[in-house]
Parts: C-alpha cells; sequence; structure tokens
C-alpha cells in the first residue's frame, strides 16, 4: 500500500479510535435529564438526515465520474443537463424543503428549553478565573441563602432554574449530559435549565478560553435524592463550628491571619463568632464555610476525597471518608505550581509560604468545615 494512502486512512482511523471511549464523563450524547435529551431528540434524526446527504452526494458524485469518465477513443461529451428545468427545480426545493424541516424542529426545541416552569429551584452561576460559584436563594428575595463552588447540588427529579454570570472574562456554563452551553458574560445574566432524572454526579468543563487555566476550569453537579437534597440544604444554611482539637484551631487561627482576606467562613451565630467580622471579605474567591462538604477543590481539578470504590468518581458515600491529603496539601503548599494562574495579577491563588506543620494545621481546619 502506498505511503501516502496509509496516512490517509491512518487519520480518519484515528480520529474514530479518540472518539471511542468508554464511560466518557463529558458525553453529550447520553443524556441524563430531560433538557439534554430534547436536545439529543433534535441531534439524532438531523445527524441522519446530514448522513444520508451527505453519502448520496458523494456515492452520486463517485458514480458519475465513473459512468462518464473519458474512455479511449471516446472524444464525444456526454449529454449536459444545464437547462433543464425538472432537475434545477427538483435539487433546488429539496434541500430547502430539509433545511425548512431542520429549522422548525429547532426553533421548536429552543423554544422549549427556554421554557422556564414556575417554582423551580432558583441558582446564581458565577464564573471566576478559573472556578465556579453558586448561590442558592431559596425564599426568592434576591439574596443568597446558601454560597458554595465548584460542586452544585440540586434535587434530582426536579428542575433547576440557572443565571449565568461571570465576574472576569466571558466563560462558558457547560453540564453535557444535562442540558447545552450558556455563556457567562460580564455584565449579563443568561438563564439555563438543568434537570437529572437519577441521583449521580455530572461532570463539566468551561468551554470558552478565558486564560492560563480554561482547561482546568471544571465543575460538577451533583443531583440527590430529594430527601438528602433536603437535608445538604439545611445543613448549608448553618454556621461552621469552632473546632475541638488543639491542631485544628491552629488551623483556624492560622486560616484568620493567611487566608480570612479571601476566604469566608460564617460561624454559627455570625461571622464574629468565629473572626473578626470586618476582615472577612470574600470578593472573588470560594465560601469556605462547608469546604469539607464538597467532593472537589482548586476549581474541580482535584478531588477533596479519595475514590474508594474506583469508578473514577467520588460519590456523595464517599465525601466525608478519607480525604485527598496529598493534593490538598500540595495545593495549599503551593497552589501556582498545580495550577497556572497570575496571582500578581490579582487572578487565582497565591503561594501563601506556608511551612509543613502550618499546612498540617490548616487541613485540621479544613477537615471541620462539614
Amino acid at each position: 500500500m502506498p505511503r501516502r494512502l496509509r496516512y490517509a486512512l491512518a487519520a480518519p482511523a484515528l480520529l474514530l479510535l479518540g472518539a471511542c471511549a468508554e464511560d466518557a464523563p463529558l458525553d453529550s450524547l447520553d443524556p441524563a435529564g430531560p433538557y439534554a435529551r430534547m436536545i439529543d431528540d433534535l441531534v439524532d434524526p438531523v445527524f441522519w438526515i446530514a448522513a444520508i446527504v451527505f453519502f448520496g452526494v458523494q456515492i452520486g458524485t463517485l458514480a458519475i465520474a465513473w459512468h462518464f469518465r473519458r474512455r479511449p477513443g471516446d472524444d464525444e461529451l456526454p449529454t449536459q443537463t444545464h437547462g433543464n428545468f425538472k432537475l434545477e427545480i427538483g435539487w433546488t426545493i429539496l434541500p430547502a424543503l430539509i433545511l425548512a424541516g431542520v429549522a422548525v424542529a429547532t426553533v421548536l426545541t429552543i423554544l422549549d428549553l427556554e421554557d422556564h416552569p414556575d417554582g423551580a429551584l432558583e441558582v446564581t452561576v458565577i464564573g471566576n478565573q478559573w472556578w465556579w460559584e453558586y448561590r442558592y436563594d431559596l425564599d426568592g428575595d434576591g439574596e443568597a441563602e446558601i454560597v458554595t463552588a465548584n460542586d452544585l447540588v440540586i434535587p434530582a427529579g426536579e428542575p433547576v432554574s440557572l443565571s449565568i454570570e461571570s465576574r472576569d472574562v466571558v466563560h462558558s456554563f457547560w453540564i453535557p449530559r444535562l442540558n447545552g452551553k450558556r455563556d457567562a458574560v460580564p455584565g449579563r445574566s443568561h438563564p439555563l435549565l438543568l434537570q437529572a432524572d437519577h441521583p449521580g454526579v455530572y461532570r463539566g468543563q468551561c468551554t470558552e478560553f478565558c486564560g492560563l487555566s480554561h482547561a482546568y476550569m471544571r465543575m460538577r453537579v451533583v443531583a440527590l435524592d430529594p430527601a438528602e437534597y433536603a437535608e445538604w440544604e439545611a445543613a448549608q444554611q448553618e454556621g461552621a463550628r469552632v473546632p475541638s482539637s488543639e491542631l485544628a484551631q491552629e488551623g483556624m487561627e492560622i486560616f484568620r491571619s493567611t487566608c480570612s482576606s479571601c476566604h469566608l467562613v460564617r460561624g454559627e451565630g455570625g461571622n464574629e463568632d468565629i473572626f473578626d467580622g470586618a476582615a472577612l471579605v470574600a470578593g472573588a474567591a470560594p465560601d469556605l464555610t462547608h469546604f469539607a462538604s464538597r467532593g472537589s477543590f482548586a476549581g474541580a481539578m482535584f478531588d477533596l476525597y479519595e475514590d474508594l470504590d474506583g469508578n473514577g468518581e467520588i460519590d456523595t458515600d464517599e465525601i466525608g471518608e478519607k480525604m485527598n491529603y496529598a493534593d490538598l496539601k500540595a495545593w495549599l503548599k503551593d497552589a501556582p505550581g498545580q495550577k497556572p494562574m497570575s496571582p500578581d495579577d490579582g487572578r487565582g491563588m497565591p503561594n501563601l509560604n506556608l511551612s509543613d506543620a502550618q499546612v498540617d494545621a490548616l487541613v485540621a481546619y479544613l477537615e471541620t468545615l462539614e
């Protein structure tokens, strides 16, 4: 086989193999909710229509080229079809009808996806370089009762109405198994609906280039059974408790002096129960009040707990079991060395120059923030 032909065949073969990943976490062709299923129900017939048109055109082109190829001693031109009224009308009207059908189905699907039901849980999603913040307005008064990061927790089987925003540059929020993409644009709010059929963890990824760590700006949607979600919601509205162990108390003091200028931890009766409230200004850093109740950190780049069952995902029953000390300590020791950031420009977490003993104490304190 000629070398050029081998290369020509190798390229599509590699692309095909690259698309054959098993249990891919960002598989938009495996919908897990009604809104993602609406998109899939539109994509499937459009794909097959496009495939029929593609192969029809290719086969027709090859057949015509072969049938009317020039033969030795035959210098006559084939019969020309230019000006054939029926043919020209046919291959003009047929594509127009196909495109019209696809357009009508697409518009109807878009309208269905924009139909936000009354009474849905409302969450504001805010993109930051390079992590996602979630603010839950539970009573509809415009104020967030729950503020968390990285893990968006929702009740399974119920619609969730998101408002997508950004604090800095343009990001794009995408949970492929639950719905399509929606841009996060500074100064604007874009609506999006999510709903998961069953409890589980659904991965996502920022899909708009947003700087150094764009590839590491990830997110997880954790769908809980409605009863478990109600328990999570109630727990998230409680404040953090003052730790009892000496090491964790030492870590709390390190947090107060080193971390609280950016990160917030809410106390049981208000900020003053743990720290001087005036020092707690979480402008653009994750709220850490319930840090240990999450499954990921650092923009969902690292798992907070170890994958005990080996399924490649931190499930809800693994949260609180065996903490991923290696990645967490490495992050606290030198965050910019673990994830590309620009802390000198105010983007990302700086190197705090903590000693190993300080890191151990800080980890002990973070473990108490359940």
